[in-house]
């Protein structure tokens, strides 16, 4: 299971690289004119929403900001008239429990000689700089993901921080001065956000290096004066704060310490969990009759049916689950906070918003007068986009929001259109226009762009708000367009539209640039990811420090492309997949296989190049990785189906997709194994549980064994979401012990190998840890690879290397052992 990480992963994130005005004092960088496409003279009218509808948002009765919500300097829109006075420099002082991040200084490297490069490696999370001359991106050449920057048009690239900590974000500041970064000491889940000049100088840590605290990238300011952050406080009791290991001499039955109520509660209508945010405060009285409520249940605020408002927690006022207040800083379950800090110093940082118990929080973009903030918060499968007006600490407008990519739109830069990426009220995610008023509520909301079984799956729109770049998820592929924006005036539709041939089968990350064109990072099933620069006539280039290829591979042996597979589950519902054959490997002949699951759960499998199916394809054994319920990709509808009992559905998934391979001759009965990450390792857990006579053998990578234990373990927001998605840990006790593996250990038949990162947060390691020393105990043949520095997700190239030679020698052990040794 993972959260905001396994988006992390994805490479996906918004540029930042628009052409802002520029900051008092300094002289703005001329750019070469570029044409602009020209809007539609005709064709269909917007779609309009029905305002206050299932998803659809209207603003809830007069909700309060924190308290300490950073307000600019001098008088707000008066008289509620919405006249905003321009931008203003910021100040404030955060409360006690939300302690400001403390930058620290590091020393200068500068811009460091080429290291020594692997023959195979892969760039990543580009981000340009606002002229679009140059590129900053990640890249795994030295063996761990490192900050690097090249030219855009030729030249050699060149590594800015060495650190062998894993960087996992990247974002080129819009006045081009600073490029920030997160990266993951030690490989673990507690990121830190750094910023470092664009030729290696003035590097620091802007917000993590504290203990204990987490930070991740949000948004720059559209000046590039400042850079907003998100950190994770954990709390004062009951929070994880250790690796999580077993102790040597603990026992192996099912078992935890359950976490304080109030996460969640049992919709007793249709038997999902639902998060449960702390007690609203009490609302103003309206000015008007309160529109309808954003939910998922279609229930009014003032009624108080459906599932509750998830509303922001006072800064200053932590409560208890019963409503009373609490003690200043005994949030048990943490507390998310964003701030506004200053890279260059010369401003304290100032806190945005701030939330205790929060299952995530990330500012998305902030409006051109520095006013409005578009904030991404709440658990996985119930996102929401919140609009809070800074100068009244008022949230304005919310909108439920799609998962996967966390940055869902932007702001028009006057700051009356909201463009999003949504799928409130509908299956898949689409481009919606949210029409605001002067004050920031909604005037209208209409669906701008949209296809059929086909999801938005990344939104970015540079600072000048004219056109968009739009990469649709078709069915685990992808497809690249740009379309043209409507100005202000009138609810004209989007476009012209103009798609782009790719070369690759998968967009992982668009940077736009302002003057026109933008940099794409792209994957595919033949080759590891890297960058390409999209030109004015929309022909992707690759860039020159992007291997070509041929070099993208391991030499030797050329990838396989998989074919998209289909079968029906027990229920009736059509899952999805892709089938990888082995090399040389008769297609009449059933083969030895391994059925592979993703995390998430909401993750998708989609084509692009697995070192891990490259490894294990060349020992002679084929691949299936399906989406079964759960899954994104395939509808709202899909990635709702695995919720409450809905899990074990997804359960009997896997041993439907076994019986489909056998059923078509592409699997040998005989030699069916089983393995997957996070939320997979937990679903192979529990398939050797639950259907021992099916699979020959198992790999659990970072997975779930207990549900108990896992609760009393993991980081508290990601408990949060957990809640929401398997069940609370007190009110749904039965439940998640019925779908912990620890509870049916006693069935286990199948030598099973677990492999763990000693540094896993998000799933702590004694959940590997006590299911292998309860097969163990059974006699039943298990293995545990610990992975150093490593945490929830392996970065290092040599752990990679070890973690999937070891997975494939496992399989082949049991699957091929009649091949062993030659």
């Amino acid at each position: 299971m993972s959260l905001d990480r396994s988006e992390r992963q994805n490479e996906q994130n918004p540029s930042r690289t628009a052409d802002a005005a520029a900051p008092p004092g300094r002289t703005p960088r001329p750019e070469a004119a570029t044409p602009v496409p020209s809007r539609p003279h005709g064709g269909p009218a917007a779609r309009p929403l029905p305002v206050g509808a299932r998803g659809a948002a209207a603003p809830p009765p007069a909700y309060s900001a924190p308290p300490s919500s950073v307000r600019p300097e001098g008088p707000g829109p008066a008289g509620g008239s919405g006249s905003a006075p321009g931008p203003a420099r910021l100040s404030a002082q955060p409360p006690a429990q939300d302690p400001a991040p403390v930058p620290v200084r590091l020393a200068d490297t500068g811009v460091l000689e080429l290291p020594t490069v692997l023959p195979a490696h892969g760039c990543w999370y580009p981000s340009a700089d606002p002229t679009g001359d140059h590129v900053a991106y990640i890249c795994d050449r030295a063996g761990v993901p490192q900050l690097w920057s090249g030219p855009a048009h030729g030249g050699e690239a060149r590594i800015l921080d060495a650190d062998p900590d894993p960087v996992t974000e990247v974002s080129w500041s819009p006045d081009g001065r600073w490029i920030a970064y997160t990266s993951a000491p030690g490989g673990s889940e507690h990121t830190r956000v750094l910023v470092v000049r664009p030729d290696g100088t003035g590097r620091q840590v802007l917000a993590g290096a504290q203990p204990g605290a987490s930070a991740h990238l949000g948004c720059w300011t559209r000046d590039g004066a400042l850079l907003s952050v998100t950190i994770a406080q954990p709390g004062a009791a009951g929070a994880h704060s250790g690796g999580g290991h077993m102790p040597q001499d603990a026992g192996t039955g099912p078992g935890g310490s359950p976490l304080a109520a109030g996460w969640a509660e049992r919709d007793p209508r249709n038997g999902h969990a639902t998060y449960l945010g702390p007690p609203a405060p009490a609302p103003a009285p309206p000015q008007a009759p309160a529109p309808a409520a954003v939910g998922s249940g279609g229930g009014t605020a003032a009624s108080g049916t459906g599932p509750p408002h998830l509303t922001p927690m006072p800064a200053r006022a932590a409560v208890t689950p019963d409503g009373t207040p609490a003690a200043a800083g005994a949030d048990a379950g943490g507390r998310l906070a964003v701030y506004l800090v200053d890279p260059d110093g010369t401003q304290a940082p100032a806190l945005v918003f701030s939330e205790a118990g929060a299952a995530s929080l990330r500012l998305c973009d902030i409006g051109a007068d520095n006013r409005f903030v578009l904030l991404r918060r709440g658990p996985r499968g119930r996102r929401e986009a919140l609009l809070l007006d800074r100068f009244t600490g008022r949230i304005t407008f919310r909108l439920a929001v799609a998962d996967g990519d966390p940055w869902i739109g932007r702001l028009a830069p006057d700051s009356r259109t909201l463009w999003l990426r949504s799928d409130a009220d509908r299956e898949f995610a689409a481009l919606l226009r949210a029409r605001l008023d002067e004050n920031g509520a909604l005037e209208a909301l209409s669906v701008a762009a949209e296809r059929e079984e086909s999801a938005l799956d990344l939104l970015t729109l540079p600072d000048h708000g004219r056109w968009a770049l739009l990469a649709w998820n078709l069915h685990g592929a992808s497809e690249l367009e740009s379309v043209g924006l409507p100005g202000a005036e009138g609810y004209d539709p989007v476009g012209p539209r103009h798609r782009s041939p790719l070369p690759h089968e998968v967009v992982t990350r668009m940077a736009p640039v302002a003057r026109g064109g933008l940099f794409a990072a792209l994957s595919g099933s033949l080759r590891r990811p890297g960058i390409w620069e999209v030109t004015g006539d929309f022909a992707p280039v690759r860039t020159g420090w992007t291997a070509t290829d041929q070099d993208a591979a391991p030499p030797g042996r050329l990838p396989v492309r998989p074919v998209p597979l289909r079968c029906r589950a027990r229920d009736g519902l059509m899952l999805g997949g892709w089938y990888y054959r082995a090399p040389e490997r008769d297609p009449g002949r059933p083969a030895p296989c391994v059925i592979h699951l993703h995390g998430g759960p909401e993750e998708q499998e989609r084509p692009v190049f697995n070192p891990l199916y490259h490894e294990i394809l060349g020992r002679g054994i084929d691949v299936f990785a399906p989406d079964v319920r759960g899954s994104s990709g395939w509808g709202r509808s899909f990635v709702d189906a695995d919720l409450g009992t809905g899990r074990f559905a997804a359960i009997e998934d896997v041993a439907d997709c076994a019986a489909h391979l056998v059923a078509r001759g592409d699997a040998d009965p005989l030699r069916l194994a089983v393995m997957g990450r996070s939320y997979g390792g937990y679903l192979t857990m529990a398939s050797l549980v639950w259907h021992p006579e099916i699979f020959r053998t198992g790999i659990a990578v970072c997975g779930m064994s207990d549900f108990a234990t896992f609760f009393a373990g993991t980081e508290p927001w990601i408990a949060q979401s957990a809640a929401a998605k398997y069940g609370h840990p007190e009110y749904d006790t039965a439940l998640l012990r019925a779908l912990s593996p620890m509870s049916r250990i006693d069935r286990l038949r199948a030598p099973v190998l677990a492999v763990h990162g000693e540094h896993d947060t998000n799933v702590p390691p004694m959940e590997s840890e006590q299911f292998v020393r309860a097969a163990r105990d059974r006699g039943v043949q298990a293995e545990l690879l610990t992975l150093r520095n490593e945490g929830h997700d392996f970065l290092r190239a040599d752990n990679r290397r070890l973690y999937r030679r070891a997975a494939a020698d496992w399989l082949q052990q049991h699957l091929l052992p009649d091949r062993l040794g030659r």
